[in-house]
């Protein structure tokens, strides 16, 4: 697998409140997003707590092979995170309110077990194509989904922001998790809606499918982002399950 990452601040925002990475383990990767939320700093601190927490239990655990482990585990842990994260909130006064979205994949030679809470979207390019594989937890994709707005509509909704779901500022969270059955040449794609709401679908599959290395197309995607306005922070995380001949390809 070969696999990428960034986070920019974008040409708005005073300073960064997404975080995560990719984290390899005994043949397996673990990426995440966060795109945080709070007063002050706090989405900062609710952002980086997440990524360091899950990082830190992902290389304590054992090789995962198949799905029903992968779901207990990242089910699991992301309940450890809501706890720590709420119980921080609660004892500094300073990030009281903090919170985050969160979407993490567990990405295996066999599958992807992908966990969301928020709408930080996981999309998958596969031969049926580009397809988001996540459901955002907001507002304005409640109401599309009930028929109240349409998807145009909600695209310049005024409470497009608004989140039904985030880690960290309830003491019990629902946690949407799924696994994937996937392919070499496939790819798996996460990224906060700083990303989101400045691509449409085809643009990033064309990305995707482009030559360039793993790293340009990441950096291709934060580019245009900017270039769009950057009103938001902007983080992506791709993992490419590659072939045995593009990794021939990636080796000269």
């Amino acid at each position: 697998m070969q696999y990428a990452f960034k986070t920019d601040v974008g040409q708005a925002r005073p300073h960064n409140e997404d975080n995560g990475g990719v984290f390899v383990r005994d043949n397996m990767v673990l990426a995440i997003v966060a795109d945080g939320m709070g007063g002050h700093q706090a989405g900062d601190v609710a952002s980086c707590m997440t990524k360091t927490i899950l990082e830190e239990k992902w290389q304590q655990t054992e090789e995962i092979t198949i799905p029903t482990v992968a779901e207990d585990w990242i089910i699991d842990k992301v309940h450890i995170v809501n706890d720590q994260l709420f119980q921080h909130s609660q004892e500094n006064k300073e990030c009281q309110g903090m919170g985050t979205t969160v979407v993490a994949a567990i990405c295996t030679n066999q599958f992807i077990t992908i966990a969301h809470i928020g709408d930080s979207r996981g999309y998958l390019l596969n031969n049926n194509g580009f397809v988001q594989i996540t459901e955002d937890h907001s507002l304005v994709n409640e109401l599309v989904r009930k028929g109240q707005i349409t998807d145009e509509e909600a695209e310049n909704h005024p409470r497009k922001n608004v989140l039904l779901r985030a880690l960290g500022t309830e003491q019990q969270i629902t946690v949407d998790v799924k696994t994937i059955d996937w392919d070499p040449g496939n790819y798996l794609l996460l990224c906060s809606d700083g990303l989101s709401n400045k691509l449409i679908d085809e643009e990033i599959n064309d990305i995707l499918l482009s030559e360039k290395s793993i790293d340009e197309k990441v950096n291709e995607f934060i580019t245009i982002a900017n270039e769009r306005g950057g009103e938001d922070n902007i983080t992506v995380a791709v993992v490419h399950y590659t072939s045995a001949d593009e990794e021939a390809r990636c080796m000269k």
